[in-house]
């Protein structure tokens, strides 16, 4: 009978792991990551000691650094040392005289260099420093990068990732969408200790991207993001939310998730609300006031003042309004509960499972569909770059004809 449990229960972890490598292999198919569409692509084979002897004369020198210059240094990287070497040229073709932007297909490059060689600390490194180095990637890029991390179970790092595609407001693509929520829910099932920065930060990305998502898993990320955006609310004022944040500057974040939960009332589509995310909301208006206050003193006192006093004062009242509210808070919700009980649109499911199971509905159409943009996309670069070698020869032969004009014309004096 032992020997027979034990059977069951190897059966069972086998069937689990089964399940859990299954979910990971489709979040991006082998066709979605295949790299051979972009290594058949033209590349100028460059000498990087010369190039990068090019680029400090150039700039001792203040002249502009063409964008051709930089790119054929990245697509010419093949080791981990060169990585570094070129990153700190990225970082100094941003501050050139010139600079206006780093292209599409460097920024790309450089991505799958730094995955490639082992450099993933680097490529995290210059997004968060986005605007120092010059790197806003594409969807097609930040699913890569994605990717890479959640086969590793790092999701703190794929965390860091999401949270630049919420600040560059780019969850445009339905494999970002998906991949940025499987991202964000399988982060809140470890139950991490949260600051109210990291409960800004996922508020906010847990709205957006559920905003692109009128089902389940959508509305019950949108939920939870008003959620933690009520939470610090209450606890550091409105400024806190809005603050360097893609977000609404007026008060009412808890307001606005009962409207949520009024929206899911209503809905005909059969969207739901899961369980964990109305939890979730009954225990931040149930939460003492006496908390609240708590914890408003010790961020105040971990702060330097940067605002003046008047303004401080304008975020005191409004967070003292919105205490006041949430017993007529509190009130509405247990009613709006009571109704989607009573419409059986309470799902007892946890978000996590339902997102795994909308990421296998649908995640296989998207990539599909992102595999044929990212070709076309590959060709749009392919002719841009060749227009630029091209403008890039005729201004040379402009530069030599003016020089060898003038030497002419010094050799007749």
């Amino acid at each position: 009978m032992k020997a027979k449990l034990l059977r069951c229960q190897l059966c069972l972890a086998k069937l689990n792991s089964a399940e859990q490598h299954l979910t990971k292999r489709c979040l991006l198919s082998a066709a979605y990551l295949d790299t051979q569409k972009w290594e058949q692509r033209k590349v100028d084979p460059q000498n990087l000691a010369e190039l990068a002897a090019l680029m400090d004369q150039t700039y001792e020198k203040k002249l502009p650094v063409s964008s051709l210059t930089i790119s054929r240094f990245v697509d010419n990287i093949s080791s981990r040392e060169e990585v570094d070497q070129a990153e700190y040229y990225l970082y100094k073709f941003r501050h050139s005289p010139n600079c206006f932007y780093v292209r599409d297909w460097t920024i790309h490059s450089w991505i799958r260099k730094c995955l490639m060689y082992g450099a993933r600390e680097k490529a995290l490194h210059t997004l968060k420093n986005q605007v120092q180095y010059g790197m806003f990637p594409d969807n097609f890029t930040f699913n890569l990068l994605m990717d890479t991390f959640i086969k590793e179970d790092d999701y703190n790092s794929s965390l860091v990732v999401v949270n630049e595609i919420m600040l560059q407001e780019a969850f445009d693509e339905p494999c970002t969408q998906l991949l940025s929520l499987y991202v964000l829910h399988k982060y809140l099932q470890g139950k991490p200790d949260l600051k109210w920065e990291d409960e800004r930060n996922l508020g906010a990305a847990l709205l957006l991207v559920g905003l692109t998502q009128d089902n389940t898993v959508g509305f019950s990320s949108r939920l939870l993001g008003h959620v933690f955006l009520g939470r610090v609310e209450l606890t550091k004022g409105i400024r806190a939310v809005y603050t360097k944040m893609p977000l609404m500057w007026t008060r009412g974040y808890l307001n606005r998730a009962l409207n949520v939960m009024e929206e899911v009332v209503k809905a005909t589509n059969g969207a739901k609300l899961c369980k964990d995310a109305v939890d979730a909301m009954a225990m931040v208006l149930e939460m003492p006031t006496s908390e609240t206050s708590e914890s408003k003193i010790t961020n105040k006192l971990q702060e330097t003042k940067q605002e003046d006093a008047i303004d401080d004062d304008d975020d005191d009242d409004d967070e003292i309004n919105e205490k006041t509210k949430l017993p007529d808070y509190l009130k509405r919700f247990k009613e709006l509960h009571a109704e989607l009980q009573s419409l059986g649109k309470i799902e007892t499911e946890s978000l996590m499972t339902m997102t795994e199971k909308l990421i296998t509905e649908n995640l296989l159409a998207a990539e599909s569909s992102e595999i044929q943009k990212f070709e076309k996309k590959l060709e749009e670069w392919e002719e841009e770059r060749a227009a630029l070698i091209q403008r890039e020869k005729e201004i040379r032969e402009k530069v030599r004809l003016e020089r060898e004009a003038r030497q002419a014309a010094k050799a007749k004096r």
